[in-house]
Formats: C-alpha cells, sequence, structure tokens
C-alpha cells in the first residue's frame, strides 16, 4: 500500500491532528463513546473521526463501528466534510456525515470551537447478526451532542426561560433563577444565539453494505431485488422475491434493464465512448500481462498495445468483445451480439442518470473488476481488497497511471466517464501528510500490525 499511500490514492485528504487542545478533545469524545483513549500525541482521522493510527493502536479498526451497523463520530473541525470514510459498511454512510455537516456547517463552527461534537448513526436496528435485519433497515437518524452536553443543556435551559416568562411568581423561584443562571455560563445566551442542529433522518432504501460478503439492496425500485457477491444460498430465506448472486448474470443484467439503470457506453450522450473502450482493453491487457508473468515497469500505453498486438490470440474474451464494439462504433463493423454471458458484458455498460447511479456504478465496478479505474473510482473497498494480491509490476503500473491520469484531474476524468454530474472526489493531500501516514500508518495501509 506504500505506492497508494505515497501518490495520494489511499487515505486522501484526511484532517491531521496535531494540537495538545485537539487530541485532549478528541480523546474526552472517545472515552464518551467508548471508554477508550489514545496516547497518540498526533493523528489523522476521516470524516467520522475514524483514525487510522488509533484503530492500529487499539488493535481495532473498528473502534467507532462496533458491529458494523450503527456508525459512530466525533468531529473537531467542519473541515472533515471533505474527507474519506475509511472502512466504511455501507454506501450511504459518507454522503449522510457530508451532508450533516454542511447543513449545520454554522452551528457545528461554534460548537467545535470549544469542544468535540460526538454523535452516532442510529439506524432502524442495532444488529445485523443475520441478512434478514438488513431489510429492518428503513431510516437513519443522527444523535450529536457535545461531550459537555451543551445541545442538551441549551433545551433545558430555553425550557427554563419559556417557563421564566410563562410563569407569574417566576421572578420569586430562586431555585428556577439559579438553575438558569448555572447552565447559562455553560450555554451562554440562548435566546440571542440559539445552536441547534436540525434534525436529520434519512430513508435507506437502496444501498450496498459490506455485511456478509457484500450486498446490494435494492428496495426502492420497480422491481425490488438482493444481488450478493458471495453465494446467495448463504443468505436464507429473505423477505423479497429475487435474491441473485454474481454468478446470476442473466438476472442481473434483466434486474438492472427492467428498472432502467443502465445504459451502453456507445449509446451514452457526452462521453468519448471510443476512448473508454479503449482504456478499458488497456486494463484487460495489463490483467493478462500479470498473469503471464510481462513485466510492466514503465509500460506506457503504445507498450500496451503493442503487447495486445503480439499477443492478441491469448487474450481473454472481455478483450475481443469490447474491440469488436469499439470496431462498431468507429468503423462502422456490424453490431457484436454481446450478451449478458459474454464476459465483457457489463464492461459495456455504465449508470444511467437516476438517484441511484452511484451505487449502480459501484456495482458495475465489481462485476467488471478489470477496468482498475472505474474499482477505484467506484468501489475503493475492493480495489483495496484486490490491489493486495496483484503482482508487484501491476501495482506499480496501476498506482503510476491513476496518479498521472486521474489524480491530476479527477473532476474532468470522472465527467468523461460518467457524464451526467458525476460526483466530486476528495482532494489529495500534501506530499508531507503523505509521508507521515506512511510512517504512522505503515506501507501496510489499513491493515493492522501483527502483534
Amino acid at each position: 500500500m506504500h505506492r497508494l499511500i505515497k501518490r495520494g490514492l489511499m487515505f486522501g485528504n484526511l484532517v491531521e491532528v496535531a494540537s495538545p487542545v485537539l487530541v485532549e478533545r478528541y480523546n474526552r469524545a472517545l472515552e464518551h463513546l467508548t471508554g477508550k483513549r489514545t496516547a497518540l500525541k498526533d493523528f489523522h482521522i476521516d470524516v467520522s473521526g475514524f483514525s487510522p493510527e488509533i484503530g492500529d493502536e487499539l488493535g481495532d479498526d473498528l473502534y467507532l463501528n462496533q458491529g458494523g451497523c450503527n456508525r459512530q463520530f466525533i468531529l473537531l473541525t467542519t473541515e472533515q466534510k471533505t474527507a474519506p470514510l475509511l472502512n466504511a459498511k455501507f454506501s450511504t454512510s459518507r454522503e449522510i456525515l457530508k451532508h450533516f455537516i454542511e447543513e449545520n456547517e454554522p452551528q457545528l463552527f461554534a460548537l467545535t470551537a470549544r469542544d468535540a461534537v460526538a454523535g452516532e448513526l442510529v439506524n432502524s436496528v442495532f444488529s445485523v447478526a443475520s441478512p434478514e435485519r438488513l431489510f429492518d433497515i428503513r431510516k437513519l437518524v443522527i444523535e450529536a451532542d457535545t461531550t459537555e452536553g451543551t445541545l442538551r443543556d441549551a433545551d433545558a435551559l430555553g425550557e427554563m426561560v419559556d417557563r421564566f416568562k410563562r410563569e407569574e411568581d417566576a421572578w420569586f423561584g430562586d431555585v428556577l433563577i439559579a438553575e438558569m443562571i448555572g447552565l447559562a455560563k455553560r450555554t451562554g445566551d440562548v435566546t440571542r444565539n440559539p445552536v441547534r442542529l436540525k434534525h436529520m433522518e434519512f430513508a435507506q432504501e437502496n444501498f450496498w453494505t459490506a455485511h456478509f460478503g457484500g450486498l446490494y439492496l435494492f428496495r426502492g425500485v420497480d422491481h425490488p431485488a438482493v444481488i450478493a457477491k458471495e453465494d446467495k444460498a448463504a443468505l436464507g430465506d429473505l423477505p423479497i422475491k429475487h435474491v441473485f448472486d454474481f454468478d446470476d448474470r442473466n438476472q442481473i443484467a434483466k434486474f438492472l434493464e427492467y428498472n432502467d439503470l443502465v445504459e451502453p457506453i456507445v449509446k451514452a450522450r457526452g462521453i468519448d465512448a471510443g476512448a473508454i473502450l479503449r482504456q478499458k482493453m488497456d486494463f484487460i491487457v495489463v490483467d493478462a500481462a500479470q498473469d503471464a508473468g510481462v513485466d510492466l515497469t514503465g509500460a506506457t500505453r503504445r507498450d500496451i498495445r503493442a503487447l495486445a498486438r503480439d499477443h492478441a490470440e491469448h487474450l481473454p474474451e472481455e478483450y475481443h468483445g469490447l474491440r469488436r464494439l469499439l470496431a462498431w462504433a468507429e468503423d462502422g463493423a456490424p453490431w457484436p451480439r454481446i450478451t449478458s454471458d459474454h464476459p465483457a458484458y457489463f464492461y459495456t455498460l455504465r449508470a444511467a442518470d437516476t438517484e441511484d447511479r452511484d451505487l449502480v456504478n459501484m456495482m458495475l465496478a465489481e462485476l467488471a473488476p478489470k477496468d482498475v479505474r472505474q474499482l477505484f473510482i467506484c468501489h475503493k473497498e475492493v480495489f483495496y481488497r484486490l490491489y493486495r494480491g496483484w503482482s508487484e509490476t501491476k501495482k506499480s503500473f496501476v498506482a503510476d497511471f491513476l496518479e498521472r491520469e486521474y489524480q491530476a484531474d479527477k473532476a474532468g476524468a470522472r465527467a468523461a466517464l460518467f457524464g451526467h454530474d458525476a460526483p466530486m472526489e476528495e482532494p489529495t493531500p500534501s506530499p508531507r501528510v503523505r509521508e507521515d501516514l506512511i510512517q504512522r500508518v505503515g506501507p501496510w495501509g489499513a491493515v493492522r500490525r501483527e502483534r
């Protein structure tokens, strides 16, 4: 993982916590939520306040997400809104946290000027011990307060103020007045400067979860289904009519078509379909070269295409299917019949412009994993897992490519690939922060040291 961290492709844009004041605030919040403290004097945190260094120190990468269901969070600054979410268990969590910070930014700015804000993303359930429990998740509510209970005290003070104004004899209530004065010392003047966070609920209809090997749950579509990465039989009986796994290619293709969730790349507007197909073909060649033991160190795009010409007969069907599709798109060749049984099928699609386009692109990336650029953009968890198993030469090639042709212009690359309002990626951290993370977390990335 050293290459990825050094190039800003892993742990990108984490927030540095280095001052003693912020470290102590973090420790108060950490102890408030988990009963634990860190001995580290500086570290980095993601949008939820999770720190890979502290995870390594505690030997627990889920110290803010026990059970992987209701993610806890620690906010030290509103700058966390641009940070990534590490070890995500649900695809919706980062956007929910980001939206929460943006919607309450003035209030959170005021609160974090004095204390850390600690809270939890509370699902409809508190455990997903079995797959059917996922269907009980209908909404998510955010609960948050400072470690000193500022918001709780502010609400109590507000009620006392209302009572003081309402009751005729309140002027003579020494106990009430004393309580108001005591709370006001901690909260300030809530009548002039009210600090309240918006009550926020988020519907959880369609999402991905890392539980049970990885599941895509689509309930808010015309034809609902669960799509599992691994064997669907292991899930048991689920309260939904259609359950597929990645071996059910025909059924997944029909599901995507019936719900109008995808469109062919060659028929999509606003993108250079030929360039996208060529790049996918290059990645397939790289994968085949790895399997053949070919050294790709320093290989250019021209070198990759020379490999394809010289070894065309040894390339997999994904390559040849995309080659025929490219010939149709640019040279007027006959339309290639690429059915869902064909290995190239899911490489030919992208998400249609719907509310679920990010989730659909995420699933397509996992169904077509040799396209490492789309996999990195749309499904980092799977990208990092597969990266660990690649040869050193493929790791080097992919890291160099992503730094050169994606990292330099993320917005442009995403727009070229996905067209319609492609979501922005997080900014890249400075070289100093990258080197510090390598030293603190180690080249193994999110994998803990052996103890």
